[in-house]
């Protein structure tokens, strides 16, 4: 996701820094036009807007200490899908040296990001969300301000409740066509053209119809994990039953047993395991 909204800020004009302790995250952001700094201070001190994208709550909390150490005026947009007590937590630290932390999660795959085929879902203080629509226009397809700080959270923890259920859906219906005897690449345009067609099954029924969940990762399940067990988590504490969702979750951890970096659709090659399917080998 980092890499991606990098390089559509980049083609959209604006001049981008950017700090991943990886290496390769470096090299692709100095390939798309960015500039790689050394650390997070670096990137405080050159930029006046700031977005975080970051894999668990530890490192958003170690990221957002080492920016309130620098007591510069800036609003930092924190993408991740993360406990919005975390993010709270975030915040209260950067209020203290007057830093602005909104919460904008973004919904979409790291192949709809590279193509700024994603949404925001923006929440906390009206007049900054206002003052970065400009950056948030750039790297995403639509923002929505949704309101008080932990909104945008909320309506991401829903979003990916359908995604979690959507993919499933997905999956079971393309082993049923398959052991039926269709073909899964015929199966596929024709469900996609029907009034039970969802965005992830046009994403990730691809992969099912190939059996290949390795090649184009859009998210991979051990990162799936972690959102699958905050949305519970926030569920539980909502006292808001999930049954379809939480139906969904034996296949994930089956999948994520299996491979942990494989994509979401692999939920498809549990489903056939069950099935007892077979695929055929192309000739």
């Amino acid at each position: 996701m980092g890499s991606a909204m990098a390089a559509n800020l980049v083609r959209g004009g604006f001049r981008v820094v950017g700090y991943d302790p990886l290496p390769e995250a470096a090299r692709q952001l100095k390939r798309a036009g960015g500039e790689p700094l050394k650390d997070a201070r670096s990137v405080a001190d050159a930029a006046p807007t700031i977005i975080t994208s970051l894999p668990s709550a530890s490192a958003l909390i170690q990221v957002a200490n080492e920016l309130a150490q620098f007591g510069r005026k800036v609003i930092v947009i924190e993408t991740s899908t993360l406990p919005i007590e975390v993010k709270e937590q975030a915040r209260a630290a950067l209020a203290k040296r007057a830093a602005i932390l909104l919460d904008c999660p973004l919904s979409g795959t790291g192949s709809q990001a590279r193509t700024k085929d994603i949404a925001v879902y923006a929440s906390g203080d009206n007049a900054s969300y206002r003052a970065v629509v400009p950056v948030l226009e750039a790297f995403s397809r639509v923002n929505y301000y949704v309101g008080p700080f932990g909104n945008g959270s909320k309506m991401k923890f829903a979003a990916n409740l359908l995604v979690a259920i959507h993919n499933v859906a997905g999956a079971e219906a393309m082993v049923l066509a398959m052991k039926s005897g269709l073909d899964p690449a015929l199966a596929y345009k024709v469900l996609t053209d029907g009034a039970g067609n969802s965005r992830m099954f046009q994403v990730r029924g691809p992969m099912m119809v190939k059996g290949d969940y390795s090649s184009d990762v859009t998210m991979k399940l051990s990162v799936w994990q972690k959102d699958m067990h905050v949305i519970a988590e926030f569920a539980k504490a909502n006292g808001c039953p999930t049954p379809l969702f939480s139906a969904t979750a034996p296949l994930y951890i089956a999948a994520t047993a299996n491979d942990p970096m494989e994509d979401t659709g692999a939920v498809c090659a549990v489903i056939e395991k069950m099935a007892n399917y077979r695929r055929r080998k192309r000739s």
